[in-house]
């Protein structure tokens, strides 16, 4: 089991990376998050619902997702309160008090999906969640050595450099755990270091002699490295040059499959730009409507930062205008919620901009699906996942055409707006390119995002090689 002494220290960058440097050695090796919480998710072969980076560790395996690699996920639609998916399928929203109790049942779920997993691969890669020496969530844990002491699994502690007080962070973390816990973690992995290693090998020295806790190795701070994010918006971008599109996300507060826009962020003809709270749009070629957790309160929100009027004034002056999932439900007349699922129950105005109406209904949709594009016939794939069921005349002219006979969200008779269900609209080469010349860019240079997805996950499994001792790691993961 890889845990972190933070969030964001580089779990599941560790976990993708042994996984995948496992699986090039012959090993059956399956990814593993007891607890995730986080709004970017995935659909799996199993037709369920699980984080987006078990999802990745997944393809780093060369496994089809399954709902057992993340049999509790938790999806924030407040600041208190969660909705609960175990299994791949939504069961409740609670809050977080409610939820510490909760966690004993949610714990039966973990259980049973990674004893169903060890019968079937001799390697079950585990990874935790935040910090396993976070006081306020020790009791009933399920995340982290809660997990690690139910089923008797050797931890590794990572710690990112980076951020500095990395020491600080693993002596620290060591410290606030219990006896056997502190027993249980075999060896340090330090992230994310730039510089000479010469410079660091006395910290390291006086890290092992002062915890009795090997290290295992050091991983460099990789350059132009991309992986998913399991919650946190990357808006890193290399230097583009020549003729640009520029494409300006709105950032919702409960903003969900944000990594619908990686592809973007990662096309060299692409110039993405995250809007956050208290900032003006920008001029844009293109707007996109991300998905949400909660759609109608952040609908409130969106038009609260006065963003509906400049959405309005940049397709006054021409600009495209694309809405996925939740954001294609603002663009129609209204969304209700009349059973709550995402706050108070009422219904809202949608910006009217398609003719539709869409009510919130508690049977999620899950489906992965392809189909074609109504622009260009252009052939794309993707993944549902939503509780709005969408109705009305605007729906005859289908965004996409799916491959089962449906048609999905719709494009205006102008053809300036455009709305869908569909997340990892940007993955297909051939959907992105249409997409883009759509939004105004002339010559599109066409890129493989899944190559480019499955070029780095080779590089990490380099890294593991290169920087870690392999033949500890090995004896770890009882090979």
């Amino acid at each position: 089991m890889v845990q972190g002494t933070t969030s964001d220290a580089g779990k599941s960058t560790l976990v993708t990376a042994l996984c995948r440097w496992l699986r090039r050695q012959g090993v059956a090796v399956v990814p593993f998050k007891p607890q995730n919480m986080a709004l970017n998710s995935a659909v799996t072969a199993d037709g369920g619902e699980i984080g987006r980076a078990q999802a990745v560790q997944a393809q780093a395996c060369h496994l089809a997702p399954h709902t057992d690699m993340n049999p509790v996920l938790l999806k924030p639609n407040s600041d208190t309160g969660a909705q609960v998916i175990i299994h791949g399928r939504a069961v409740t929203s609670m809050n977080a008090v409610a939820y510490h109790d909760y966690k004993r049942v949610a714990m039966q779920a973990v259980l049973e999906s990674h004893q169903r997993l060890s019968a079937q691969y001799p390697v079950v890669m585990v990874e935790g969640a935040g910090s396993p020496a976070e006081i306020n969530l020790r009791a009933n844990d399920i995340a982290n050595m809660g997990f690690a002491e139910a089923v008797d699994c050797p931890v590794i502690l990572i710690a990112d450099i980076d951020r500095g007080g990395v020491f600080a962070h693993l002596v620290g973390t060591l410290e606030l755990l219990s006896e056997s816990e502190r027993a249980r973690v075999k060896g340090f992995v330090i992230n994310r270091f730039r510089g000479d290693i010469a410079l660091l090998q006395n910290g390291l020295d006086w890290l092992e002699e002062r915890t009795g806790v090997p290290v295992l190795g050091v991983l460099p701070y990789l350059m132009d490295f991309h992986l998913e994010a399991e919650d946190a918006i990357d808006t890193r971008q290399a230097a583009k040059t020549g003729e640009r599109l520029r494409v300006v996300v709105p950032v919702l507060p409960r903003i969900s499959n944000h990594t619908d826009f990686d592809p973007l962020r990662l096309h060299p003809q692409v110039e993405l730009t995250f809007v956050g709270p208290g900032q003006p749009i920008p001029a844009a070629d293109l707007i996109i409507l991300p998905g949400s957790k909660s759609v109608r309160p952040d609908l409130a929100f969106l038009r609260a930062q006065g963003w509906e009027e400049a959405i309005r004034r940049h397709l006054r002056y021409g600009g495209k205008l694309l809405g996925i999932c939740g954001g294609l439900q603002m663009l129609g007349r209204s969304l209700a919620d009349p059973h709550g699922l995402e706050g108070s129950a009422g219904e809202s105005d949608g910006f009217g901009l398609l003719d539709f109406r869409t009510v919130l209904e508690p049977e999620k949709q899950l489906r992965n699906v392809s189909g074609q594009l109504a622009l260009e016939d252009a052939p794309v794939s993707g993944y549902e996942i939503h509780a709005g069921v969408t109705e009305g005349p605007a729906l005859a002219q289908p965004a996409v055409h799916l491959s089962d006979g449906r048609g999905d969200g719709a494009l205006s008779a102008d053809g300036q707006v455009m709305g869908t269900y569909l997340h990892g609209l940007f993955e297909s080469s051939a959907s992105s390119s249409a997409l883009l010349r759509w939004a105004g860019l002339r010559e599109v240079q066409s890129i493989d995002y899944h190559a480019l997805r499955e070029r780095d996950i080779e590089r990490l499994a380099d890294q593991v090689e290169a920087h870690l001792d392999t033949e500890k790691l090995r004896r770890l993961c009882g090979l």
